[in-house]
């Protein structure tokens, strides 16, 4: 049953009923019983009760419909006084009015399935009532004045809220059924409830102190007063016909007559208004289909319009998709060629003999280095060689103490302002003499430490040793292309196209396993560096006095004074361009034939050759720059220079010749096009921050190192990360 809201709207088929059921009930002979039932109305009409009061109806029916209310504001219940039949069941009806006690001829109320609470205390007054119904409601109790329904048989209040019944109703003397929800009862006692009426009765006898009789006593006066008003109330009856005189029909067939004419009237009325709605009804629905075309006709227009812009939009589109197509295919095409050249120079470098030349040549060098003769015994430099292992390990100290000289001074400055220049040079020169005091302190702590003396020598070692350093540019230049790769299937992924995938994977894969390749070769050769201090490490502890500051001045000794003179008087611009181009070791070979800027302009690369520059890729590298850099085409490029001349490498001396396995200067790292360094390389996880990380074994370069911490496959292929190696970015 529907809840309290919104008042449902009285189709078209309610509508028609309920106008036929009145009509019906207004026709001449019809019976006393006006139907309203299923009219799907919210109240009973006005003319249902004129209908009743004028045509003294008997009974009214009007269950399953929307009703809240019995009596609407502008009737009274005193219309329905001769009913005697009142059929009310499945409503919304919450409360009956205070007077329906009024209603003195009811002997059936059926109010069964409705949203009542309560009953009228005027309910008493009903004293014809017979049958009251009242399952299915929300009742909680029954009112004190019931004893007044004396001719009350059936009462059904079931599925109520109901638990206790009040003594009164044992003054209802013919009650014969009663029906309730026994095991919920609280008074009576369920054991009471459940043996019937006849046991709840004489309980409440009881508890009120009279004596039970049964109701068949007190039948026979009511049943008598309902044969007496059957009589009077039929309308074929022949009792009533006999005692009316001989002018009362004559005045009825006339009434009759008129009540006759009046309907006539009426129905042609109705008729009227009924042909005046449908007119109304068709008028409307021809606007309505009017009106609707109309609509269709501006959507149709409005569609084409957008089927134009949408056409011309796609095109755009896709002349757009078509030139992105374009430039990654050309930006491809040249990183494939630039990874193929690499490919080949690696495979073809493996392919050389010269590598176990090396091997071997930096086998007895590194022998001869770690041999030791009295004669350089004698010739060593302590305090030289102290001073440089002291400007190794304390500069960030230096530093500090710096930075904190320079705090010191300047809070004294703004402290003393008014002071004199004397007190300040005075404290500044003391400071001075404090840090040239822990200069000479940390001096001879190096010359007594033998540790710290190893450990300066291996930091000199490792930064003066050529095979290293052109490892790291090597992992350098490969992360770099790895980026712009990963980049690149980015890019293409975005656009949506499938062409040349397969290129951009294999050379990834072969980057990947490039770079594996290179961390094991740089592993080895750190370990390899390891081995050989450690050997000497065993050498050093027979005794042998200032073993570690005689190792360190041959480090810094390694090249001929005269070489050292010839590399001085090289052209910067020259030496800046071997560095650029990670050609470091053949600044000797470069020094020793005294070749300039002015001279590379006239050679060839077999000349390059001839004076030991054997890579084929670095002779067209030197020869391009420097002719770019003859000709002014760009700026000189901001090298940093090297601290002392004095420590640029000699292969000859203490390093290994560098195997062309290693080498890679011959290739440039060059960048895609603008269209592709325009994308930011930010992570895809987080989509903030820039990507730095390398997965090995797919090669992406496509997180940040926060989010890879918890990452076990690369989000890009899904495949296990084996290995993550951190890029850092320069400025």
């Amino acid at each position: 049953m529907p809840l309290f809201g919104r008042r449902k709207k009285q189709s078209e088929e309610g509508r028609k009923r309920l106008e036929y059921q009145m009509c019906l009930a207004k026709e001449a002979g019809a019976d006393d019983i006006l139907d309203l039932s299923k009219c799907e109305i919210s109240e009973i009409p006005d003319a249902a009760f004129s209908t009743c009061k004028v045509l003294q109806k008997k009974v009214l029916i009007v269950h399953t419909n929307y009703l809240s209310c019995l009596v609407p504001k502008s009737c009274h219940v005193l219309d329905l006084a001769t009913l005697k039949v009142l059929d009310l069941h499945n409503n919304q009806i919450t409360s009956l009015p205070d007077d329906v006690g009024q209603l003195s001829s009811l002997q059936v109320l059926n109010l069964e399935r409705n949203q009542l609470s309560f009953l009228p205390d005027s309910i008493g007054e009903l004293v014809q009532l017979q049958t009251l119904n009242v399952k299915g409601n929300k009742l909680k109790a029954l009112p004190s004045k019931v004893d007044g329904l004396r001719s009350l048989r059936t009462l059904s209040i079931g599925e109520n809220r109901l638990r206790e019944l009040p003594q009164t109703l044992a003054y209802v003397r013919t009650l014969e059924t009663l029906t309730l929800d026994a095991a919920i009862m609280t008074y009576p006692p369920p054991s009471v409830c459940l043996n019937g009426t006849e046991s709840i009765q004489q309980f409440l006898c009881k508890e009120c102190g009279i004596e039970y009789c049964p109701p068949s006593q007190y039948l026979l006066s009511v049943l008598e007063s309902d044969v007496v008003d059957s009589a009077s109330d039929c309308v074929d009856g022949t009792l009533s016909r006999c005692m009316r005189e001989e002018s009362e029909w004559q005045n009825k067939i006339s009434d009759y007559e008129k009540r006759k004419e009046q309907k006539m009237l009426e129905k042609l009325e109705f008729e009227r208004r009924l042909d005046l709605d449908q007119r109304e009804h068709a008028q409307l629905i021809l606007q309505s289909n009017d009106q609707k075309n109309e609509m269709l006709q501006t959507v149709k227009e409005d569609q084409v319009r957008l089927e134009k812009d949408l056409s011309a939009h796609q095109r755009h589109l896709e002349s757009e998709r078509y030139r992105l197509q374009e430039q990654l295919k050309r930006t491809e095409q040249e990183v494939s060629t630039r990874i193929e050249k690499m490919l080949e120079e690696n495979y073809r470098q493996k392919q050389s003999s010269e590598i176990l030349k090396s091997l071997e040549t930096e086998r007895i060098k590194m022998e001869q280095l770690m041999a030791i003769t009295q004669e350089e015994t004698d010739n060593l430099h302590r305090r030289d060689v102290a001073h440089a292992m002291q400007q190794m390990l304390a500069e960030s100290y230096n530093n500090r103490l710096i930075q904190t000289t320079n705090e010191s001074r300047r809070q004294e400055m703004v402290n003393q302002a008014y002071s004199s220049l004397a007190e300040m040079d005075q404290k500044f020169q003391q400071i001075l003499d404090w840090q040239q005091l822990d200069q000479n302190k940390a001096i001879s702590q190096i010359l007594k430490e033998s540790e710290i003396q190893k450990t300066a020598f291996e930091a000199l070692q490792l930064k003066k040793d050529m095979m290293h350093r052109q490892i790291r540019n090597q992992i350098k230049l490969i992360e770099n292309e790895l980026l712009q790769l990963t980049q690149l299937e980015l890019k293409r992924r975005d656009l949506d196209t499938e062409a040349l995938q397969e290129l951009i994977i294999e050379q990834r894969r072969a980057l990947s396993n490039l770079l594996q390749q290179l961390l094991k070769e740089k592993k080895q050769r750190e370990e390899e560096l390891q081995e050989i201090l450690t050997e000497m490490d065993a050498k050093s502890e027979a005794k042998q006095e200032n073993y570690w500051l005689i190792q360190y001045q041959r480090l810094l000794n390694q090249k001929p004074l005269s070489l050292r003179l010839q590399e001085e008087g090289m052209e910067r611009e020259l030496v800046n361009l071997l560095i650029e181009l990670s050609a470091e070791k053949y600044l000797p070979i470069f020094a020793h034939h005294r070749i300039s800027l002015q001279m590379l302009q006239g050679m060839t690369p077999s000349d390059l050759q001839k004076i030991g520059v054997a890579e084929t890729g670095l002779q067209h590298s030197i020869l391009r720059r420097a002719q770019e850099i003859l000709a002014g085409v760009i700026s000189k490029p901001v090298i940093v220079e090297p601290a002392d001349s004095a420590e640029l490498p000699e292969p000859s001396a203490a390093e290994p010749a560098v195997s062309p396995t290693h080498d890679m200067s011959l290739i440039s790292p060059t960048a895609p096009p603008s269209q592709v360094e325009e994308r930011k390389s930010e992570c895809v996880v987080c989509m903030e921050q820039e990507a730095q990380m390398i997965f090995l074994n797919c090669g992406h370069v496509c997180c940040c190192s926060t989010c890879s911490e918890v990452l076990r496959t690369c989000p890009l292929c899904r495949k296990d990360i084996i290995q993550r190696i951190r890029i850092y970015h320069s400025v």
